[in-house]
């Protein structure tokens, strides 16, 4: 169709290592600090399993795979992050300009068609294992993500074609300006294809400047692809994955303190007040809440620690926060609560969790205005309505949308939804022992049954299903789709 001639022409796969999300880099800024030589696995997840690649798809994604062999970071990219993210330290900045992703020796690719005739359009399910050290995989997550995505759409689902995606992208962004909206564009993992991302990015671009010049009160506050801020010259945004806070409860083995012990490093990594959005619902928000209200350590009491918030084996302690005066005062003792600006809603109920945040911060006796950032499969409409809700109960806001904007098609014969992968990888152990994360909808639940159910137990997390949380549905379905899938589940 027009959307596979028009692609040809087109960069296609990864050429930039900066092509991921920021969060990315800074847990392996803290990995790097802390735990270097740790060993991971991570597993891949494919919650539309109706939608499945084919035999030249998969040979396609194996080419794309290797090639991230070749990728480094550039002159121009390290005096770029070096002169935007000041929170990149020295040591990191080196360690990421002679880092190379070894794909041959980290990533197993293997297709299994349901059907082998040895075709090329025989369709199948893919397996992605990903292994080695943590600081050396972690940059593999977005790239595979968004290549699968690729795959799919370029051998797959060629039915569309770019057609008005930058006005697409452009008329959602003004929209989103016009009521108020401050938004950031979250869509590399599953986006359509690299150029897709590309044309969002402009038409996004140009909606904010018709913004600054109408005086809407909304903005485009940046993009979570490095690679994308630094073509087009807008903040890249982000702070911290289930990733981190999965990782630091698989090596501890330590669930009941987990949340407060990724807590402690990031802060010891970052400082006090960079980067600072917590991420509430890896283990469930209600738990999260009793390790967020828990005072951080400072230097004057660090050392009396029960060490139930140390990391065995951390190649150095986390400096607790000091004051940033000149006297070198060790800082007041305050929570995690009082020390983040805010908190990302990522699962489950956004309206309730709004008022279960209203209700926590008030409880603290926290007047000071934070931030909700809410990131769940997002569209405009409900942007809006989480804006309103949120600030009625004194949030400042934050949106990060994602395959809304990236991801948006059309089939070009029917005019019926084109939809997307909903993909996923997610660490699935650290150090031998599982990974898991729980969230706050139990669509969301991954990882090692057993070890969820364990840790549910340990937890007293009491489980939550939300009605619009269906993984397998959350940006809609192509007829031909839901018809595979109905007869799937006959």
């Amino acid at each position: 169709m027009a959307g596979d001639r028009i692609s040809t022409a087109l960069p296609e796969g990864i050429f930039s290592i900066l092509d991921t999300d920021l969060y990315k880099l800074t847990m392996q800024c803290a990995i790097l600090k802390y735990l270097p030589d740790v060993n991971v696995t991570y597993a891949f997840t494919n919650r539309t399993p109706q939608m499945r690649l084919s035999r030249a798809a998969f040979e396609w994604l194996q080419k794309q795979i290797d090639k991230l062999a070749n990728i480094a970071l550039t002159s121009e990219e390290f005096d770029y992050l070096k002169n935007t993210c000041p929170y990149f330290n020295e040591t990191y900045l080196q360690f990421l300009r002679s880092f190379r992703l070894q794909p041959s020796q980290q990533v197993r690719a293997s297709f299994t068609p349901l059907t082998d005739t040895g075709s090329q359009d025989d369709v199948g399910d893919i397996y992605l294992d990903i292994g080695g050290r943590w600081l050396d995989t972690i940059l593999y997550e977005i790239p595979l993500l968004a290549l699968t995505s690729e795959a799919y759409f370029k051998f797959c689902d060629r039915d569309w074609s770019y057609h008005n995606q930058e006005e697409r992208a452009y008329k959602k962004g003004c929209r989103l300006l016009e009521h108020g909206c401050k938004f950031s564009e979250f869509g590399s993992r599953r986006r359509r294809d690299y150029h897709t991302h590309d044309l969002v990015l402009q038409g996004l671009k140009r909606a904010a400047a018709d913004g600054d010049t109408r005086g809407w009160k909304g903005k485009l506050s940046g993009t979570s692809n490095v690679h994308f801020a630094m073509k087009y010259g807008i903040p890249p945004v982000g702070t911290v994955a289930h990733e981190w806070f999965m990782g630091v409860a698989s090596i501890t083995n330590d669930y009941e303190h987990a949340n407060e012990t990724a807590l402690r490093y990031w802060v010891g990594c970052f400082g006090e007040g960079v980067l600072g959005i917590a991420l509430t619902d890896t283990f469930g928000t209600p738990t999260f809440l009793k390790a967020f209200k828990r005072t951080m350590p400072t230097p004057a009491n660090s050392m009396a620690d029960d060490k139930r918030t140390l990391i065995p084996g951390a190649a150095s302690p986390p400096l607790p926060p000091m004051d940033g005066d000149s006297s070198g005062e060790p800082a007041d003792e305050r929570s995690y609560a009082q020390i983040f600006r805010g908190i990302r809603q990522d699962s489950g109920n956004p309206i309730e969790f709004v008022r279960i945040m209203r209700d926590f911060y008030q409880s603290q006796g926290i007047q000071e205005k934070k931030t909700i950032v809410f990131s769940d499969s997002l569209n405009i409409e409900l942007c809006v309505e989480y804006m309103h809700a949120a600030e009625e109960a004194g949030f400042a806001t934050t949106f990060g949308v994602g395959t809304f904007l990236t991801n948006d098609f059309v089939h070009e014969s029917d005019g019926q939804k084109s939809a997307p992968l909903n993909i996923v990888i997610k660490l699935s152990s650290a150090n031998g022992h599982p990974a898991i994360k729980i969230s706050d909808n139990i669509g969301k639940n991954t990882g090692d049954s057993e070890t969820v159910q364990k840790v549910k137990e340990t937890l007293g997390y009491v489980e939550k299903q939300w009605a619009e949380g269906d993984e397998k549905t959350r940006w809609g379905r192509s007829e031909n789709e839901a018809t595979q899938a109905n007869v799937q589940e006959q």
